[in-house]
C-alpha cells in the first residue's frame, strides 16, 4: 500500500474545493443562520445577548437539525431523490435528529436534576462541585422548526445562482 503524503499547496488546493462546494457551503451557511436566529429569540425574549448560544446545543431552533436536513435536501435536490449519496445522507439525518430529541434531551433533563440535587447538597454547607449543562438536547417544537429551516434554506440556495 502507497502512503499519501499532500504538500502544503494541495492541501490549500483541496480546502479551497471543500469551502466552495455548494453543498458543504449550504449546509455550513444553515447551521450559521439557525445559532443566529437561536441568539436573536434569546434576545428579544431576554433584553440581553448572550454570545455563547451561538456555539453551544439546544435551544430554539435546532441547528443541528437545521444544518443536517439543509445538507440532506441540497444533495437530494443535486444528486437526485434516489441516488445512493441521498439515501446515505437521510439516515444520517434521521439518526441526528432522534438524537437531538430523544437521547440529548434525555440528557438535559437528566443534568437537570442533578444540577437540583447539587443546589441541595451545597444548601446544607458542602461543596457540591461544577453544574451541569441542562441546554443539551431540543423538543421536537426546536428540531421542526430546524427542519424547516434547513429544507428552506437548502431551495433558496439550490435556485440561486452562486
Amino acid at each position: 500500500m502507497e502512503a499519501i503524503f499532500f504538500g502544503i499547496q494541495e492541501i490549500f488546493r483541496i480546502l479551497g474545493l471543500i469551502i466552495t462546494n455548494k453543498i458543504f457551503y449550504t449546509t455550513f451557511l444553515a447551521w450559521f443562520l439557525a445559532q443566529t436566529i437561536k441568539v436573536l429569540i434569546f434576545f428579544i425574549s431576554h433584553r440581553k445577548f448572550d454570545f455563547r448560544l451561538f456555539v453551544g446545543t439546544g435551544g430554539m431552533p435546532s441547528s443541528h437539525t437545521a444544518s443536517v436536513t439543509a445538507g440532506t435536501t441540497i444533495v437530494g435536490l443535486t444528486a437526485g431523490w434516489d441516488s445512493t449519496v441521498f439515501m446515505v445522507c437521510l439516515l444520517y439525518c434521521i439518526v441526528v435528529v432522534s438524537d437531538a430529541v430523544g437521547v440529548r434531551r434525555a440528557a438535559g433533563a437528566q443534568a437537570m436534576v442533578l444540577n437540583k440535587m447539587l443546589d441541595d447538597i451545597e444548601h446544607n454547607d458542602y461543596h457540591a462541585g461544577k453544574r451541569l449543562k441542562e441546554l443539551l438536547g431540543h423538543t421536537p417544537l426546536e428540531a421542526m422548526a430546524g427542519m424547516v429551516i434547513g429544507i428552506s434554506f437548502a431551495v433558496i440556495m439550490y435556485n440561486m445562482a452562486v
